[in-house]
C-alpha cells in the first residue's frame, strides 16, 4: 500500500460529509476498498460517497449485504458491493467485477479485505475505526495501492 492519510469523524453526519468530499473526486475506473468492523460506518460513508457524486437520493444507498450489489446513478455509474458474505475472489469475479471496474462506473466494495487480492492495484482503501469510549466517532485511514493516482485525495480534507 502507498502514502495515506488519517481523518476524524466526530458524528454520523461528518463520516458523510467525508464521503461526499471524496465522491466529488472520483470518477469512471476508481475503486474504494471500505473496511472495518460491523457498525464501523462503511455504509454511511458509501452514502456520502454516492451524493458526492450527484446521486439524487441518498437514502437508496443501503447495505448491499443479502443482495451482494447495488447501482446508483449519477455523475457516473456508482456500483456498491458488499463481500460480508463471499467466500473469495471468485464469488466477486462471477458478479462481473471486473466489467464494473473497467467501465464509466465508481465501484466500492465494502469488507473489502476478504476480497483485497481481486482489487485493482490501484484501488483506494478506506479503513474505518470506532475510537473506544467515543461511541460516534471513528478514524479513517486512506492508504492507495502502489499503481494509484489519489493525489486529490489532498482536496478532500479542507472540504470538511
Amino acid at each position: 500500500m502507498g502514502a495515506g492519510m488519517e481523518l476524524q469523524s466526530k458524528s454520523p453526519e461528518e463520516t458523510i460529509a467525508i464521503g461526499r468530499s471524496l465522491g466529488s473526486v472520483l470518477g469512471p475506473g476508481d475503486v474504494i476498498g471500505l473496511v472495518g468492523p460491523l457498525g464501523a460506518g462503511k455504509t454511511l460513508l458509501t452514502k456520502g460517497i454516492a451524493e458526492g457524486l450527484g446521486v439524487a437520493d441518498s437514502r437508496e444507498v443501503n447495505s448491499p449485504t443479502f443482495v451482494l450489489v447495488n447501482e446508483y446513478r449519477g455523475r457516473h455509474r456508482v456500483f456498491h458491493l458488499d463481500a460480508y458474505r463471499m467466500h473469495g475472489e471468485a464469488e466477486l469475479d462471477d458478479l462481473g467485477f471486473g466489467e464494473m471496474c473497467g467501465g464509466e462506473a465508481v465501484v466500492v466494495v465494502e469488507w473489502a479485505d476478504r476480497v483485497r487480492a481481486a482489487l485493482p492495484s490501484a484501488a483506494l482503501f478506506i479503513e474505518l475505526q470506532p475510537i473506544p469510549a467515543r461511541r460516534d466517532e471513528r478514524r479513517l485511514t486512506f492508504r492507495h495501492g502502489v499503481d494509484g493516482d489519489w493525489d486529490r485525495l489532498a482536496a478532500i480534507a479542507p472540504c470538511l
